[in-house]
């Protein structure tokens, strides 16, 4: 790192911040928060004017099940249902400086890295079934080279414009067709192509589509109208090849060969966000911490926490509802109040409608890994639409998109109910889709694989020991099924200001043998795995974990952020789970890091079902090796790779630099990246700031871009993309304090740049660098960089209790791989 490396860092800090304020304070709206219409409402849509499709046109999937009507529309609301969110992706293009572009993603122009023939391989993106590459511009759809559907196949029913018509705003209707309000299928499973109401006749003679493809001055313009907009449904995170009826050929999967609900195991976020998949891009790199299957779900509505989290399979959706009654107990409040149920849309003896006590108590299960959904299955759903961009004129509102730069504040429900035609669709909708997730939510078996026999042993007192092993040592987090009462969490779970108390009693419990003598006897029972979630919708304080602490730390659902409307009075008022240890990311240094209290530090146990086939491990998919075959031969070579590093966990990777000084592996710049913005992306309010900036920092301001760099390989990714440059803390105190460590942050690195010299070395380059690496972890919102360390439990890592000898050990991943 260079002396004028240092300016740039600087520099950069003061761009990133005013690119933020002037994104915010530019920005096209068309009202305050609380004051605009969605399109549906705007086209003065009705609720009943979106009825959820009824053709069974999926029937293949998901091993064929026979469904119920209600359950057919539940899995067409799942896999084509977008909600009006095509406007958020198209608005995201500009967010993101034109990184993001989803219909280039759709695409098959020569110029692109991928193809609908290596649309898997490349992307992990599921290819949809009748569908062909295309070999030239297609003139009906503007030039642009978009997969065509098969002559022969099936019609794609949701295209069906008089039967689900669209919603009529701007060019539709007029030089632009109105559509479906499920769009048209995009040969991509979950992305789904609409007509942009932005498209009229001026934007049609400007627009180019061989130079959308190859001429960067063309596409690189934040001015740019694009003929469609991509809307993206929940199968884009969801849909993926079933284990046990993997396709012979993943770039060619048939319906049959395909799972609602196994997650987006294969997906690569570098490559999809960030279409040009340029290493040299500081934006790739950051997104390249996101390992296949992994993308951070804050992404939009950032935290400022680089916090890649895998891709939910939804299994057991049954039990999992049972365990939520014993454990998620849940108390409503303030904005949480207008949270609809599933009792505003089941009979009274409905399995659904079991769930709610009014007035405001409900027994949920946490679908996000750090547990904070938490006002019922239906909030959790209809959250996940909002996530992925619905009613995004109100909810850009309340945040800077990508970047931050500004005080986020909670989207309301009641908001949304009063303004969004596409909210009230949604939750109209929501229900089925639990019917749905109860029907076909059974685990996937390696003994029903294609040759799964093959790696299941037939030597049933080994099987037995690993029964005991997993009773005595797993099953208190991986079991639905547990002893009652539960020390210290029954009934209820305990949630609340005493939760660490109430666990501290459990876990201490689960030590005993009376609890594993009774664990034992349930474990060994024919019946053990039967209707069992292999989890427990109880929360598990980051400090036993010692699993990497950005997903904890999320602030998302804290009260006053973007979802505080989604999270419990509960959630609201629990506890600090104390201190974990950080560790310098260039020296290695541990310092102790206080978790902060009001929701954050805990993360909810994973489930076990399909174990076998959902490797690599932990919530970042960080241990073990990731194969990119979906084939039973291929998901038990990862299985077994990672298996072994989690159970020996002295053989998981290391880190490059620290080697054995840190516990295991840090993200870094993989090489030397920039932090670029195209001409066409300046905002305007900055062009006289680029043209200025180009006579004093040409490195900087090149051609009336930015650029920013060079960040050096090896650079941990967390250490910029963490820095909170706005205080969490809602009392005066805590925000003054954060500033002054921010203000001293910038004294320093002053002060720092003057002691260099003019010729300042390398070596004093590194040490200056390092110097500042302590400040810059004080104005973290996660200094946890290691992101493979953790879950220890019957290792010798673990220091509460012996570790398992190999024996064991091996006996455990015997019956790991029958769940």
């Amino acid at each position: 790192m260079t002396k004028s490396l240092i300016k740039y860092v600087v520099l950069g800090v003061f761009l990133v911040t005013s690119v933020s304020l002037i994104l915010m304070s530019g920005c096209r709206c068309d009202g305050p928060p609380g004051a605009v219409l969605d399109e549906a409402r705007r086209a003065n849509r009705t609720t009943d004017s979106f009825p959820a499709a009824d053709e069974d046109f999926f029937h293949d999937m998901d091993g064929a099940l026979a469904l119920t009507p209600e359950e057919i529309k539940g899995r067409n609301t799942w896999i084509v249902w977008t909600g009006g969110n095509d406007r958020l992706w198209d608005k995201l293009t500009v967010s993101s400086f034109g990184a993001l572009d989803l219909l280039k993603i759709v695409s098959n122009h020569p110029s692109l890295k991928f193809s609908r023939d290596d649309r898997w391989n490349y992307l992990g993106l599921v290819n949809e079934p009748g569908y062909a590459k295309a070999t030239g511009p297609d003139p009906d759809r503007f030039g642009l080279w978009l997969d065509k559907r098969v002559p022969g196949a099936p019609a794609d029913p949701f295209e069906n414009e008089r039967k689900y018509p669209g919603v009529k705003v701007g060019a539709r209707g007029k030089n632009m067709p109105v559509g479906s309000f499920y769009g048209w299928a995009s040969g991509v499973v979950g992305l789904r192509l609409f007509p942009n109401p932005d498209f009229d006749e001026a934007a049609a003679k400007k627009w180019d589509a061989e130079r959308y493809y190859n001429d960067p001055s063309y596409y690189n313009s934040k001015d740019l109208v694009r003929p469609y907009r991509v809307g993206m449904s929940c199968a884009f995170c969801h849909v993926g090849p079933n284990p046990i009826k993997p396709p012979d050929d993943p770039e060619n999967p048939k319906w049959e060969n395909l799972s609602s609900n196994v997650g987006a195991q294969y997906f690569w976020v570098d490559r999809v966000f960030d279409w040009a998949a340029d290493p040299s891009s500081y934006i790739f790199q950051m997104f390249h911490t996101s390992r296949p299957g992994t993308i951070d779900t804050s992404l939009v509505s950032t935290d400022n926490i680089n916090n890649p989290r895998t891709m939910n399979a939804i299994y057991a959706l049954g039990p999992r509802l049972e365990q939520a009654k014993r454990f998620g107990k849940e108390t409503l409040g303030g904005g949480s109040l207008n949270n609809k149920q599933l009792n505003d849309f089941v009979p009274a003896d409905s399995p659904l409608a079991q769930f709610f006590t009014a007035p405001a108590t409900v027994y949920s299960p946490r679908v996000l890994k750090d547990g904070a959904d938490s006002v019922g299955a239906l909030g959790a759903l209809n959250r996940v639409y909002l996530n992925i961009g619905l009613f995004s004129e109100e909810w850009l509102l309340h945040f800077n998109p990508l970047v931050g730069g500004k005080k986020t504040t909670p989207i309301e429900i009641a908001v949304a109910r009063k303004n969004s035609g596409y909210w009230d669709a949604t939750e109209a909708q929501t229900a089925n889709m639990a019917l749905f997730f109860l029907k076909s939510t059974g685990a996937h078996k390696l003994k029903s694989a294609p040759g799964g026999d093959a790696y299941l042993t037939t030597d049933t007192a080994l099987i037995e020991r690993g029964k005991v092993v997993f009773a005595e040592n797993c099953a208190r987090c991986h079991s639905s099924k547990l002893p009652t009462p539960a020390e210290g969490l029954d009934p209820g779970g305990c949630s609340g200001a005493d939760y660490m108390n109430c666990w501290n009693r459990y876990w201490a419990w689960t030590k005993t043998e009376d609890f594993k003598s009774k664990m034992r006897a349930i474990v060994l029972a024919p019946d053990f795995l039967e209707n069992n979630f292999l989890s427990a919708e109880f929360r598990v304080p980051v400090t036993l974990l010692q699993t990497n602490a950005c997903s904890p730390l999320a602030t998302n659902a804290i009260r006053d952020n973007i979802w505080d409307n989604f999270s419990s009075e509960t959630y609201k008022d629990l506890p600090s789970v104390g201190t974990i240890t950080v560790y310098n990311p260039m020296t290695g240094e541990p310092r102790q890091f206080m978790m902060p209290g009001g929701g954050r530090g805990f993360t909810r146990p994973a489930s076990l079902i399909s174990l076998w086939s959902t490797a690599p491990f932990l919530l970042n998919n960080s241990v073990g090796k990731f194969n990119p075959s979906p084939s039973v031969q291929s998901r038990m070579d990862a299985f077994q790779d990672a298996i072994t590093k989690m159970l020996w966990p002295e053989r998981r990777e290391k880190d490059a630099v620290l080697g054995d000084k840190v516990p295991g592996l840090i993200d870094r710049t993989t090489t030397t990246s920039y932090l670029i913005i195209a001409p066409g992306y300046v905002p305007d309010l900055l062009k006289d700031l680029a043209n200025w900036g180009q006579k004093v920092y040409p490195r900087v301001f090149g051609d009336g871009g930015i650029e920013i760099g060079p960040i050096p390989q090896g650079t941990p990714v967390g250490l910029i993309a963490n820095l909170n440059l706005l205080a969490d803390d809602s009392d005066i105190a805590g925000r003054i304090d954060h500033d002054r460590k921010l203000l001293d942050l910038l004294v320093k690195i002053k002060r720092d740049l003057q002691a260099l010299g003019d010729k300042p070395t390398d070596e004093d380059a590194r040490r200056v660098f390092a110097n500042l690496v302590g400040p810059l972890m004080e104005v973290s919102k996660c200094p946890d960089y290691v992101v493979n360390r953790g879950h220890y439990f019957g290792t010798d890592f673990f220091k509460e209790e012996p570790g398992l000898n190999d024996q064991d050990k091996r006996a455990l991943i015997e019956f790991l791989k029958t769940f």
